[in-house]
């Protein structure tokens, strides 16, 4: 049985656990504290994130290496694209997410909200906050803009990019960060994707992360 070291609300490790599920790969999820520092995760991710993921005696850390890993070891569906200047949108907006959108956006809101209060380290910054929230916007035109052209992020099918903004948009969903009547063409494609079996299978809908909890819409299908 492959083992998942993850955290509920990370993005990365939502996107490695929607691909695993995509796949129908049974996995065993361990909730993996990493602000403890312990030594027998440590060895096997020095560099202390999650996700962590094990398979047989072989171990793969970071999120996207992992989802390429899955996507050529277990090709059905695949997932990264045949087709090279779709395999690079994919590619680019998988991309886009795991840092500027990350850095601006989900960093801000639910580092603050949620890890810190977690980790112990102090009181959320309300600064970064409003800096989060103003930025959502920048990025939820372009996302629009994107969609105003094709049926998924990416292209006219559904990719890894797709996996990748639903761990970070359903991260922030959890904490009530979308205004989802704002931006219809995005709450279409969420509607689409949370809307699979894969979701539902991943166990992102049931996610309780204690001392939080979620938007009374979160685990609706119609929101």
């Amino acid at each position: 049985m492959r083992k998942l070291h993850h955290l509920a609300l990370s993005p990365f490790c939502r996107k490695v656990r929607l691909v695993l599920a995509e796949k129908k790969l049974e996995v065993e999820l361990i909730d993996e504290p990493v602000w403890e520092k312990k030594l027998d995760f440590i060895r096997f991710s020095p560099s202390g994130k999650v996700p962590l993921l094990k398979e047989g005696s072989s171990v793969y850390t970071e999120s996207t290496p992992i989802c390429e890993y899955l996507d050529e070891s277990y090709p059905i569906p695949k997932l990264i694209p045949a087709d090279k200047k779709f395999r690079f949108e994919s590619r680019r907006i998988d991309c886009w997410f795991d840092d500027k959108f990350y850095n601006e956006v989900t960093k801000n809101l639910l580092n603050e909200r949620v890890y810190k209060k977690i980790f112990k380290i102090g009181h959320p910054d309300s600064s970064a906050i409003k800096e989060g929230l103003r930025k959502i916007k920048f990025h939820f035109d372009y996302f629009e803009w994107l969609l105003e052209k094709r049926n998924w992020l990416a292209g006219e099918k559904m990719s890894l990019a797709d996996f990748s903004a639903a761990g970070h948009i359903s991260a922030l969903d959890y904490v009530g960060d979308i205004d989802w009547q704002a931006k219809p063409l995005i709450k279409e494609w969420y509607t689409k994707i949370k809307s699979r079996p894969a979701f539902r299978n991943a166990g992102l809908l049931t996610d309780l992360v204690p001392g939080f909890v979620p938007a009374s819409h979160y685990s609706d299908l119609d929101f």
